[in-house]
């Protein structure tokens, strides 16, 4: 698939979000090794720490459908926000090598990594005994 329209789907996703605390919609779309793309948005809580990100909104269904391999995924704010660190724990947790496009509402976008978002990361390797 190619970016343009993973994050077609994202802008899509971004329309769902329940954003009436902060105002700044986020949506996701992440491909997965399948072919198969998960949708995610933010969803807001009047208690703010109870807050899921549109990624980790995407990557938990994924997981929760059995899908654990991710080649990319699109990330649409209203300014090409990056995502956060725990919306990035959570990738580099799945997909150290993922592609990553982040767009704003228009659908400019710039291409990363998952290692250039974050460097020398705590994956589950850390844990071996």
């Amino acid at each position: 698939m190619n970016p343009k329209e993973l994050i077609a789907q994202a802008i899509e996703a971004r329309q769902r979000a329940y954003a009436p605390y902060s105002h700044y919609k986020v949506g996701a779309a992440l491909l997965g090794k399948s072919g198969k793309v998960y949708l995610g948005c933010n969803v807001e809580n009047a208690s703010y720490s109870h807050t899921v990100c549109a990624e980790r909104t995407a990557i938990l269904k994924a997981v929760s459908e059995g899908e654990l391999e991710f080649e990319a995924i699109a990330v649409v704010t209203s300014n090409g926000g990056s995502p956060c660190g725990a919306c990035r724990q959570v990738m580099v947790e799945f997909a150290p090598e993922l592609t990553i496009y982040i767009a704003d509402k228009n659908g400019e976008h710039r291409t990363t990594t998952m290692s250039k978002l974050l460097p020398d990361s705590f994956t589950p390797r850390h844990l071996e005994k």
